[in-house]
């Protein structure tokens, strides 16, 4: 099992995704989701076993309304979704090819 989690320091729900792979004494590798964001590749992976690209997007955030997210094209969405990882809802938890938004242990377990 190679996980991964894509988050924000400051998202309580990241944390808990920590803490239920440390209870759990699973490896992960933690990737900053502000400061390295996610590369095209892993973003195009992500969007395919998450299905959609509304449930990628944070739209409580902060600059989901200075980016004016809801009045531009789904392709400059995107664009802009990778330029601004701020956008990116978290954690993204990732499996290889299977991959969650948001905290999702029922998920997670079959992983096992």
């Amino acid at each position: 099992m190679n996980i991964q989690i894509f988050g924000a320091r400051k998202s309580f729900d990241t944390r808990k995704a920590e803490r239920w792979f440390k209870e759990r004494r699973i490896k992960y590798q933690y990737i900053d989701l502000v400061t390295k964001g996610v590369s095209p590749g892993e973003y195009r992976s992500i969007r395919a076993a998450v299905g959609s690209f509304d449930a990628l997007v944070d739209k409580s955030c902060r600059a989901y309304e200075e980016q004016y997210m809801a009045y531009i094209t789904p392709q400059a969405a995107e664009e802009k979704l990778l330029d601004y990882p701020e956008l990116f809802a978290a954690p993204i938890v990732r499996n290889g090819r299977q991959a969650t938004v948001g905290y999702c242990p029922d998920i997670w377990q079959t992983w096992e």
